[in-house]
Parts: C-alpha cells; sequence; structure tokens
C-alpha cells in the first residue's frame, strides 16, 4: 500500500483541481458589459452576480444582474436567471466562459436569442465622478 500512494497522490491532487469547485474560481471575478460602462461581480459561491458600477444608471449599484446561478456538468457553463435590460424582468439565460477572459450571456425570447458578452478585468476603475 504505501507503495502504491505516491503513484495515487499525483492523480487525486488533479481530479481535485478538475472538480466542478474550481469552475466557480474562473467564474469569480470583475467584468465589464462588451459596449457599455457596466461592471459587474460575478460570486458564484453565492450563486449571483452583482453590479458594482453602472456610468449610465448609477442608481443600479449593488443591483442583482445574475440569480440562481448553478454549474452545469460543463465546467465552462452555467445556468442562471439574468436580468433583461429592455423587458424589464429576469429570463432564463446560459452563460458560457468562452476564454479565460471572455464571459457570454446566452438568452432565448421565443425566437429570439440575444448573446451579450463581458471581459474579465482585474479591478474595477473608478466612476468618474469619484475621481
Amino acid at each position: 500500500m504505501t507503495r502504491l500512494l505516491p503513484k495515487l497522490l499525483p492523480l487525486m491532487l488533479s481530479a481535485m483541481v478538475t472538480m466542478p469547485g474550481n469552475a466557480e474560481t474562473q467564474l469569480a471575478g470583475y467584468w465589464q458589459h462588451e459596449s457599455d460602462p457596466v461592471w459587474i461581480e460575478m460570486q458564484p459561491e453565492a450563486g449571483q452576480g452583482v453590479m458594482i458600477r453602472n456610468d449610465i444608471r448609477s442608481d443600479r449599484l449593488g443591483f442583482l444582474v445574475v440569480t440562481d446561478l448553478e454549474a452545469s456538468d460543463d465546467p465552462n457553463e452555467w445556468s442562471a436567471q439574468v436580468f433583461a435590460a429592455r423587458l424589464g424582468e429576469y429570463r432564463k439565460a446560459e452563460i458560457t466562459l468562452a476564454a479565460d477572459d471572455r464571459m457570454v450571456f446566452n438568452v432565448t425570447v421565443g425566437f429570439v436569442r440575444r448573446s451579450v458578452e463581458w471581459r474579465r478585468v482585474s479591478e474595477v476603475p473608478p466612476a468618474p465622478d469619484d475621481a
């Protein structure tokens, strides 16, 4: 048994790294909207994404953009409820980590499918009125 342990240890460690819990840390962090001055913090451990800066609507700070976030079998995909601003309500969405620095929300309403892309940022810059 003691001879087998050194061979099993690397296998066990690699399995722990690829477990679903690691997928959460990949999604966690700060993300900026593809075209709007809006930043969110994805908090997969809490099952949510919170708006932490919005240069257009500062009254929305702290707003839950993403709720009911759940990991799927694929470590780069999640399901959630995402707030669709144009509709003024939450809609079921698939969230995909397309790359380490690119997250995509895919929302389908009827026959229409909309994708919104977010880019990972290491920190959220100060708002213009905070400078």
